[in-house]
């Protein structure tokens, strides 16, 4: 099955320009079987295919993930069972490790999107990484293709997913429509269910990647105006943690009950 592992739409991500139901036509019109909603922060797209697509479309596979910010390990992909709904995975700010613990006790995989890309954003790039490389071993994949990434950012991704043994994702991290199913994921089970693809990986079974490299970015078209975007980024993450904060605790008093 071949699937966009990294996909942000209109109903969730504050800067998505594609609505969940024009992503999957086109996805289908260029032979996808499925893909991985991964909106920032929110499962908005996802909720808005289950409360109004789903029962209409029989023949693609749309399963519910997220792009969680961390508070010091930038963007992380994070896939839970089914069955699991944890209000936490939308109040931004949590450290990585404990987003690591999170998922892991109960049940679902995580891994880092584009992971050395922009300084904030990519984990190779914070202090988290820098201070500890190892935290890389308590991942269970990471983005080895990203089709808004430089060939040298993917290259470097590859080498550390050899290098901690993890399982390798191509996602096209569309966030516009000319952008959509430029990378791709492919498994070789028949995979219905975020259970089903989080079993495949715990079992380490073969992913293919791949995909052709997107020239529409922001990045790409503002140059180098583009870290004071990035600077920028990190204080909004900052101070949209500490927005979250109460929310953020009562959330995490609900895992402790």
């Amino acid at each position: 099955m071949r699937f966009d592992m990294h996909c942000h739409t209109k109903e969730g991500s504050m800067d998505g320009k594609i609505p969940i139901s024009d992503y999957i036509q086109m996805l289908k019109s260029k032979g996808f079987q499925g893909m991985l909603v991964t909106d920032h922060d929110s499962y908005n797209g996802f909720r808005a295919y289950r409360d109004h697509l789903k029962e209409k479309i029989g023949d693609f596979i749309v399963l519910k993930g997220i792009e969680y910010d961390t508070i010091d390990a930038g963007h992380i992909l994070v896939i839970l069972p089914e069955n699991v709904k944890l209000l936490l995975m939308e109040c931004r700010g949590l450290p990585v490790r404990v987003l690591q613990d999170v998922v892991h006790r109960h049940g679902g995989i995580l891994g880092p999107a584009h992971p050395c890309g922009e300084r904030h954003l990519s984990i190779t790039r914070t202090r988290a990484y820098r201070k500890n490389p190892d935290i890389m071993k308590q991942f269970d994949f990471l983005e080895a293709f990203n089709a808004c990434e430089s060939q040298e950012s993917n290259s470097e991704a590859r080498k550390l997913a050899f290098r901690y043994q993890l399982s390798m994702f191509g996602g096209s991290d569309s966030h516009h429509p000319d952008c959509v199913g430029t990378a791709y994921t492919e498994l070789k089970d028949d995979i219905r269910s975020e259970s089903e693809l989080i079993r495949y990986i715990k079992e380490k079974r073969s992913t293919n990647y791949g995909g052709e490299y997107y020239h529409g970015t922001v990045k790409g078209k503002i140059g180098v105006f583009n870290h004071i975007l990035v600077e920028g980024f990190w204080f909004y993450n900052h101070f949209a943690s500490l927005y979250r904060h109460h929310k953020r605790k009562f959330a995490l008093s609900l895992l402790n009950q």
